[in-house]
């Protein structure tokens, strides 16, 4: 198995932006310049489409580390920012792209590529953490939580119902296919759910399902009006809020 290389390093207001990889797999780390407590460790997860150094992401992070203290983890997944795109991952967001230009229905296209990336992506967020853990500011003591939407969601859900290192979590963005509803059953660490009201390629029934299905005792479900292109800026302090108290 790889081990993690730091390759660049950067402090800027209080926080401290590393590059790694693990292997072919790139990633960033955020987290206090000068640390004065124990780490939390949050692992993001980016968006379907996207990468794991979207400026709206880079903010999330950022503020996580100021405001909250948190270290933070974000990893491309594969066919995503920096990593290349399978035979099939390329026949898949073809697909996608045709559906979105003719009014076909897009919820069995990316429930299909989600699960196959979820897939590749799981073990690798797995191997991740692993690496994560032996680095002396973060260790094997760190809490560590996940958040993550759409794309971020379908890896999150089987990745936190498989490691029972996360002891929290948060989703979003949920396409609906089986294995998801399954593995979100046996997920028993507080979930935060955010569910966005009026998106027309996400119905809010599926959030509704995801839910219901969640095997926690400790779920809390929160909606907005819009879709999930449009987050509002506010929910990123509730779900650092979040963390702060189940972590």
């Amino acid at each position: 198995m790889s081990s993690l290389i730091l390759h660049s390093e950067a402090s800027s207001d209080g926080v401290l932006e590393r590059d790694f990889s693990v292997g072919d797999i790139p990633g960033t780390l955020w987290a206090p310049a000068d640390p004065t407590a124990p780490t939390t460790l949050i692992l993001m997860g980016h968006g379907g489409g996207l990468h794991r150094r979207l400026p709206a992401q880079i903010r999330r992070a950022e503020h996580s580390v100021r405001a909250h203290g948190f270290t933070v983890a974000s990893i491309d997944a594969p066919g995503h920012g920096d990593r290349p795109r399978s035979a099939d991952d390329e026949k898949s967001v073809a697909a996608i792209g045709h559906a979105r230009r003719h009014g076909e229905p897009l919820a069995p296209i990316i429930a299909d590529l989600n699960h196959s990336l979820a897939e590749r992506a799981v073990p690798e967020w797995r191997h991740v953490l692993d690496e994560l853990q032996q680095l002396p500011d973060i260790g094997t003591e760190a809490p560590v939580g996940y958040a993550g939407m759409t794309l971020g969601t379908a890896i999150g859900i089987p990745l936190t119902a498989n490691d029972s290192r996360i002891s929290a979590a948060m989703f979003g963005g949920y396409f609906d296919y089986g294995s998801l509803i399954e593995a979100a059953r046996r997920i028993t660490v507080p979930v935060d759910l955010i569910v966005s009201w009026d998106d027309p390629e996400i119905p809010k029934e599926t959030a509704l399902r995801l839910f219901d299905a969640i095997g926690s005792d400790d779920k809390m479900l929160r909606a907005h009006v819009g879709t999930h292109e449009r987050i509002p800026a506010h929910e990123g302090e509730h779900t650092a809020l979040f963390f702060r108290q189940h972590l």
